[in-house]
């Protein structure tokens, strides 16, 4: 039986939440000139996030053609 997590993470309307790499979030930090502590925040108990983040990592999220980054808290 599938959990209330796996069903919203299935979901069509569920935007992508992709993890990204150490590298990566720096290209992104380093893009708009700011620090991990501006960008936008997100549950680390948001059903949406992939498996194994942890506090800090940044997440882009890709909805409708645009894309959206958060740090987990």
């Amino acid at each position: 039986m599938l959990s209330k997590g796996d069903i919203l993470k299935m979901h069509v309307l569920q935007p992508k939440h992709v993890k990204l790499s150490s590298s990566e979030a720096e290209k992104v930090l380093g893009e708009f000139n700011i620090s991990l502590a501006q960008l936008p925040k997100i549950s680390k108990n948001d059903a949406g996030l992939p498996e194994g983040c942890e506090k800090g990592d940044v997440i882009k999220i890709s909805r409708a053609g645009e894309i959206y980054h958060r740090v987990v808290i």
